[in-house]
């Protein structure tokens, strides 16, 4: 099953609390007010999966497209790096409103940047869900590489932990 993509921001007590078994789980923390960790929200298998989104860099022109990442309008909009998705539920995440008008320089970009990323991942959608699908059992399978799965999240061990922090939240 696949949902549409929405724009998520991650609880950064989630993330802290998912980085003590695997260090791999990008950084946020809560006081960075200005570097929101916001993604794309998107199902693997059956559960919900959070990939950060990157801004554009000058170096994302000249990355390729691999299995753990793939270029957003060829680097033009970012990145998307698979090997930190995390998992998530609904208790983990609040979605961010590209709707709302906001009167700061820096947010309006912001959301122009983030509506922009949308509408390709929107209209990429099998490229997105086949790489998220593809990686993920390839690590469930024990089947990458070892230079990619050295930079992947324990996606199996995340998935337990993230059920052991949400029975609390219930």
């Amino acid at each position: 099953m696949f949902k549409s993509f929405k724009i998520v921001k991650v609880d950064y007590n989630y993330c802290n609390y998912l980085r003590k078994y695997d260090n791999r789980v990008s950084y946020n923390a809560g006081i960075k007010e200005l570097r929101p960790f916001i993604g794309v929200l998107f199902m693997v298998e059956d559960k919900e999966y959070f990939a950060l989104l990157s801004s554009p860099k000058p170096k994302h022109k000249y990355l390729k497209n691999t299995l753990d990442l793939v270029k957003i309008d060829d680097g033009n909009l970012g990145v998307i790096n698979f090997n930190n998705m995390i998992p998530v539920t609904n208790n983990n995440y609040a979605e961010y409103d590209l709707d709302k008008n906001y009167t700061d320089k820096d947010e309006m970009l912001r959301i122009k940047l983030l509506r922009s990323q949308l509408r390709w991942l929107t209209s990429n959608r099998k490229i997105i869900r086949t790489k998220a699908r593809a990686l993920y059992l390839l690590y469930k399978e024990d089947k990458l590489p070892k230079n990619v799965k050295d930079r992947c999240c324990n996606f199996i061990l995340l998935e337990e932990k993230s059920k052991e922090y949400n029975k609390v939240l219930v």
